[in-house]
């Protein structure tokens, strides 16, 4: 499953998208462009640089609620900084209510309980660095490009995974209803977490029922919240965790690095990978710009919801209970219990030329020698993103060598000069003695 589909009626083949996927995910045949689901990692990179809007994060429909007895929304720090002038977060969270949620639960509160237990983590024979496991997008990125990064991957369950266990438990404990008849929303601002939500990469079975998307519940949130008074919260720093470098800030003195967007992320991927001893404790990575509020599902400027969160967290910081300390709500034992993953990360990588090792190593041959046949400009014409990729495209049988424009060019003036082969350098020679 994936989160990001194409409206093939709106896409012109124009090739940008292929050049902005991290993963070689998109390729154009036929004049459109085709996502290959295995490669995807629900980034949105490709859905930020459509310029006629082919591409388009897809989440679950928000009126699933109705579906049970007892619903509860997730909202997603983010969302706190998508509107303009709230003063009180509390606002939404009764706002939501209003939707017809029968609670809220925040995964800010989830988000301060990850960073307490991270905390503890950190010196404890742990690797340099630890890697945040927040992001699903860099954890599907982590397993697919950098095997040796794995073991650094914190190994703790997100805030959010962490929020819907709790909610749905506290829920079937109060209400005395089944589990299955209490419904969990996550409200998302990316289409990696609501992938995750129905194929979670460390748990056995999703936790989360339905990820909407932030911004339809932000047009129904509007009209509510001018008449809605603000209801008490829980949860106080986890704001943070919505912007780049908010989760660092909580853990204290740890010599941590914040790099958002996935450019940014893979250069620092490659930098570490197969480092033995790294000076920072902390790595926190986020696949948007600006972390979280960067989400193609979000509707803000991300650096101005960034700004209004930073002025919230200071507030609530600030307040008259900011001593409180809200992960007291459950022992430390308890959460700790909680926010451990079910399985492990594997590697899984995503160009598998066969299942054969040796058959495997030919076709490997066969790539380096097309890929010396071909231009080496990866301009992106022939539709896969870069020359190396156009080989192995062609071994696979999925495109024709013939797909390279150049080389095509070459043919054909190869052939309109009686089969001599002329050199670019002796092409352009001839072209400007016509030209004059």
């Amino acid at each position: 499953m994936i989160s990001v589909r194409l409206d093939p009626e709106k896409c012109r083949g124009c090739t940008i998208c292929i050049k902005r996927c991290p993963t070689e995910a998109i390729r154009v045949r036929s004049g459109r462009a085709k996502i290959i689901k295995e490669r995807c990692i629900d980034c949105g990179n490709c859905v930020r640089s459509c310029y006629y809007h082919a591409k388009v994060a897809v989440a679950d429909p928000l009126s699933r609620v109705s579906d049970f007895t007892h619903s509860i929304a997730l909202p997603a720090p983010s969302l706190f900084g998508q509107f303009k002038n709230l003063e009180d977060p509390g606002v939404v969270l009764r706002a939501l209510l209003g939707m017809g949620f029968s609670e809220v639960f925040e995964p800010a509160l989830a988000a301060e309980m990850i960073s307490a237990l991270t905390a503890s983590k950190l010196g404890k024979n742990a690797p340099k660095p630890l890697v945040s496991s927040a992001c699903p997008a860099v954890l599907r990125l982590i397993t697919q490009r950098f095997p040796n990064m794995i073991p650094h991957v914190l190994d703790l369950i997100s805030p959010a995974e962490l929020a819907a266990k709790l909610a749905r438990g506290r829920a079937v404990a109060r209400t005395g209803l089944r589990p299955r008849d209490v419904g969990v929303f996550f409200i998302s601002p990316c289409p990696a977490k609501v992938t995750e939500s129905h194929q979670p990469s460390r748990l056995d079975a999703p936790v989360i029922d339905y990820a909407v998307s932030m911004s339809e519940v932000y047009f129904k949130l509007l009209p509510l919240m001018k008449r809605s008074q603000a209801m008490p919260r829980a949860a106080r720093d986890g704001l943070r965790w919505a912007f780049s470098g908010g989760e660092s800030r909580l853990l204290g003195d740890a010599r941590c690095a914040f790099v958002g967007g996935l450019d940014n992320v893979i250069g620092m991927l490659e930098t570490l990978d197969g480092e033995e001893d790294s000076e920072l404790d902390y790595l926190e990575l986020g696949a948007c710009p600006g972390g979280c509020v960067g989400g193609c599902l979000t509707v803000e400027n991300p650096f101005t919801a960034a700004a209004r969160l930073r002025r919230l967290a200071a507030a609530a910081a600030s307040g008259p209970d900011a001593g409180a300390s809200p992960v007291e709500v459950f022992s430390q034992d308890f959460i700790a219990e909680q926010a451990k993953p079910a399985r492990e990360l594997i590697y899984t990588p995503t160009t598998i030329l066969d299942r054969d090792v040796g058959r495997a190593m030919q076709k490997l041959r066969q790539v380096e020698e097309l890929k010396e046949r071909l231009p080496g400009l990866d301009c992106g014409s022939c539709g896969a993103p870069g020359c190396h990729a156009l080989a192995e495209d062609v071994i696979l049988g999925w495109a024709e060598e013939s797909d390279c424009i150049f080389n095509v060019r070459d043919g054909v003036e190869y052939a309109a000069n009686d089969g001599i082969y002329l050199p670019p350098p002796f092409r352009r020679r001839k072209d400007d003695e016509q030209a004059l």
